[in-house]
Order: C-alpha cells, then structure tokens, then sequence
C-alpha cells in the first residue's frame, strides 16, 4: 500500500510540473502587420510580358516584389506572365477570382474591358487595372504621368542634341502614351525652339521590328537622339541605336544595360507607391469606397525617375544635368507650366 501511495504521489508530482511548464510556454505571436487569426491578402498579378523584358512588365513585377517583402504576413502574392491577348485575359481573371483571390491586377490597357466584364461578376473581387479610363466599384486603375516623364526626356533631348533634330516612338495612341508624346515635344521645343521632331506609333507594344524600322528611319534622316515610350517596341528603338550608333532615350525601366555605349538615360518607373496605395485601400476597407478610383505614378511621389547616366555621365555638360534637376524639382512642385494634353 505505501508503495502505491508513493507512486501516487509521484504521479501527481510530475502531472503538477507538466502543467505548469505548459502553462508558461510563451504563445506564437503573429506575423508583423497581421493580427490573430487573420489571413494574407491573396493578390494575383497578371502580366502580358516577361518579367525580365527591362521594360513595362519587369518594372511592375520588381515593384509587387518590394512590397511583397515590406508587407511580409500581410500579403502573398502570385505571378502570371504572358497574359497578352484579350482571349486568354478574361478566363484568366476569372480563374483567379474563382480561386477566391482578394485582389488581381491586370498589368496593361488591354485588360481594361475583361477587368469590367468579370469585375461584374464577382463584385466582391477587388480589381485593378494597369493603364486605362474604365471602373467599377470594385475595380480601380493605376497609372502613370508619362507627361512628366515626356517633358523631362523633352528637355534631355533638346539640350542635347547636335542636329537640331530628334524623334519619339511609341506602340498604341493611346491617352497616356499621347500625353507623354505631346509633353516631350512640347518641351524640347522649350529649351530648342529650332528642333524639328519626327514621330512614329507602330500600332503595337511588341513590334520591335517596326519599332526599329521607324528609328532607323529617323537616325538615317539626321535625328540623332530619339526616346520611346515603351514595352516591346523600345527593344527595337534601342537596338537601332545601337547599329547606328546614336542616342537613345529609354522608358519604364532602367535600359541602359541593353546599350551601355547608347542608352544616355531615360524614365524608370517605380510602381510600389501606388501598389502599395492601393494594398492599403484594400486592407483598411477603403476600396469601394473611394471616389477617386485612380492611382498615379508621378515625379512628386518617386513614380518617375529619370535613369543614370552611367558610363555617359561625362558626355552631359553640367549645364544640362542643372536644367534637367530644375525641371524635376518643377514637376515635384507642380511649378512646370504645361499644357493639358487631352487625347
């Protein structure tokens, strides 16, 4: 009987300090930035590109992984490229918000009538589209000043040519391209009043080839500086460049990588502000809500920047490199005096 009362009371002893050492044992907090019990925001992201292009589509693709990692636990992001033609975006779409994602972005003016279509069915998906006019309550568009960019490309231009003759290529005429145009050479002819500005639109955000044709065409005809506005067709732009041998503007992405002896400089866009706008939105319920449904990349917010100089740096007088800072402070400051480019 003792030796069963000592068990007993051996039993219980370890029972005691078992539960004790479990009733101290420090609980898991959760992830920074999500609360108890909460889930990730489910985000898709859709491009009609590489994400390697140095271009449109590596340029918001290394914007979504900024955030990505800034709001690690808040988010989780998946990735799709080459979404190009409007007949694979609408199942796509419809996939992702089928699958229960909180939030897809369409990465192109093309996306805009699948993004209204299937927005409408599923209202409580939350949609935004990279470029375009059309919304939804659930849907927002973001977008970029590229009449900033154009006007500071403008001014590089016209200062630094030697010819008195410089040229612009785009894909579609469409409003945010136009403006961009329009602000380029509204602002070269500002500091150049003699330039004269020849002009192409393929028709097509990939046809390099055309792209390159067009720039060939100009270097040939006495341009000897010439910025694109974009996407696949600045493959080609930079590429006659390159067999030419002249100046070349880029756009979207940092391009000087593809022409070190070429690429004098160019537009870089940062797309985190306004992916992080409207991840925010979205997480404090400020979506639907919002009477503005468009986000912006401007100079102001580090949207748009303007590329390096890189190995060129001392190709550029300092007169230029001062003229160019003032017209960025100018645009930062909304004190630039431009006109309103309407499409």
């Amino acid at each position: 009987m003792r030796m069963k009362a000592r068990l007993l009371l051996v039993t219980v002893l370890m029972m005691s300090l078992l539960l004790a050492g479990c009733g101290n044992k420090e609980e898991k907090a959760p992830q920074a930035g999500q609360s108890e019990g909460t889930k990730p925001l489910k985000v898709a992201l859709i491009l009609p590109g590489k994400i390697d292009d140095v271009s449109f589509n590596q340029a918001m693709y290394e914007g979504m992984k900024e955030l990505e990692k800034e709001y690690a636990g808040k988010i989780e992001v998946t990735y799709t490229e080459q979404v190009y033609e409007v007949s694979n975006i609408e199942p796509t779409l419809r996939d992702f918000a089928s699958q229960g994602y909180d939030l897809i972005f369409g990465h192109g003016f093309q996306f805009m009538e699948p993004i209204i279509k299937v927005g409408q069915e599923f209202p409580e998906t939350k949609f935004a589209l990279g470029t375009g006019f059309k919304t939804l309550p659930n849907t927002c568009v973001y977008d970029v000043k590229l009449e900033e960019g154009g006007y500071l490309m403008g001014t590089l231009a016209g200062l630094m040519t030697k010819t008195n003759k410089i040229g612009v290529v785009g894909g579609a005429d469409v409003a945010e391209i136009y403006r961009g145009h329009e602000a380029f050479k509204h602002a070269a002819k500002q500091v150049n009043p003699d330039i004269q500005i020849q002009e192409l639109y393929t028709g097509d955000w990939r046809d390099a080839a055309k792209a390159k044709e067009g720039a060939v065409s100009m270097y040939d005809a006495g341009a000897d500086v010439i910025w694109h506005s974009g996407d696949g067709i600045g493959l080609g732009v930079v590429d006659a460049g390159k067999e030419k041998n002249k100046t070349v503007l880029g756009n979207v992405a940092d391009q000087n990588v593809l022409a070190p002896n070429n690429v004098l400089s160019g537009i870089a866009y940062n797309w985190t502000p306004v992916i992080k706008a409207i991840v925010d939105d979205v997480l404090n319920d400020n979506f639907t809500n919002r009477n503005d449904k468009f986000y912006w990349l401007t100079v102001a917010n580090a949207g748009v920047t303007v590329a390096p100089f890189h190995g060129l740096d001392s190709t550029v007088p300092a007169e230029v490199k001062t003229k160019l800072e003032e017209v960025k402070q100018g645009l930062a400051n909304n004190t630039v005096e431009m006109p309103k480019f309407e499409k």
